[in-house]
């Protein structure tokens, strides 16, 4: 059983092992990038397929008719042509729930980066502003505590959850928005209010929720005008969650007060996109999901997926 794997380094960029999904084929074969020009070649005689972000459409599946089996190395599989793949027989699995709590702990290392401002102040300290001080203490920026503030949350997911749990440990007031949940019921931590609600009350606004048709460009000049002009917007989800130059404009306008985000509507993204430049905007280059624990859990994850499928017993199967 031959493995080949497309896109292998943001997984492992050579911290990790590959020894658990090795162990499964008789030849294996792993590249950090594979261009679509290459993927023919390096995966022709492949049962198995893994990818990331290497797209997988009915041109590069007509290429590859010994394959049987892709393993997206992520949660979201829109780069496999899923109707194709089962007109095919192939199975394609994904890796679910394997980054929640790096996920929610990125939230809140946002959250804290603009309620503390350490950077600032370490910054500061090291160009030796602390030494010429007048006085024991100064700040540079306000200094906000968390405690009874209100933060919503949009999509209660198992990261919507984390993230409202953290959120409770601060003290603040969760509010969360999903749609299968009755407005004005509650659990142990949020209470679940319109989506008009948490963008209106809120003082931070989270978006946790799966990219779809409803969802898209969620976040627009609209929905923005609800929104406190002292809110922060935070977005670990997906980049086209928001309409990037609605959003721009509002934070150069001053309609809100701050972004941060991880990701962005075309990835890597153009020098043109409005978000890198517009004011108190602040991207991480989609790396929320990547602590060490979370890639090994999603390497070993992958390996259970195929084993399974090996032996007759699929599981998380999308097609």
């Amino acid at each position: 059983m031959k493995i080949t794997i497309l896109d292998g380094y943001t997984v492992n960029p050579g911290d990790l092992s590959w020894d658990a999904v090795k162990t499964l084929a008789t030849s294996f074969g792993v590249f950090d990038r594979t261009p679509p020009s290459l993927v023919e070649k390096r995966s022709a005689d492949s049962e198995i397929v893994l990818t990331n972000k290497v797209v997988l459409d009915k041109c590069q599946l007509d290429m590859l008719p010994n394959l049987r089996y892709i393993g997206v190395l992520a949660t979201g599989y829109n780069v496999v042509d899923l109707e194709e793949c089962k007109r095919r027989g192939i199975c394609v699995t994904n890796i679910p729930a394997y980054s929640t709590m790096s996920v929610a702990q990125t939230v809140f290392a946002y959250i804290l980066f603009l309620s503390n401002s350490v950077e600032r102040h370490f910054e500061s300290v090291r160009a030796g502003d602390w030494c010429k001080s007048a006085d024991f203490a100064y700040t540079l920026s306000s200094i906000t505590e968390l405690d009874g503030m209100s933060l919503g949350i949009v999509g209660y997911g198992q990261i919507g959850k984390a993230v409202a749990k953290i959120a409770k440990t601060f003290g603040m007031k969760v509010r969360a928005f999903a749609p299968s949940r009755k407005v004005g019921d509650s659990d142990s931590v949020a209470q679940f209010s319109s989506l008009d609600d948490i963008l209106s009350l809120s003082d931070i606004v989270s978006l946790n929720c799966p990219l779809n048709e409803k969802t898209k460009n969620l976040i627009n000049k609209d929905s923005i005008s609800l929104m406190k002009k002292s809110a922060w917007l935070i977005n670990a989800g997906r980049g086209p969650l928001v309409n990037e130059q609605d959003l721009a404009d509002a934070l150069n306008a001053g309609q809100i007060a701050a972004y941060c985000a991880d990701v962005l509507s075309v990835e890597p993204p153009p020098s043109t996109n409005p978000l890198l430049s517009a004011k108190n905007s602040f991207i991480t280059p989609h790396c929320a999901w990547a602590s060490k624990a979370a890639r090994s859990r999603l390497i070993d994850i992958a390996a259970s997926n195929i084993s399974a499928w090996l032996g007759g017993n699929p599981i998380n199967v999308v097609s």
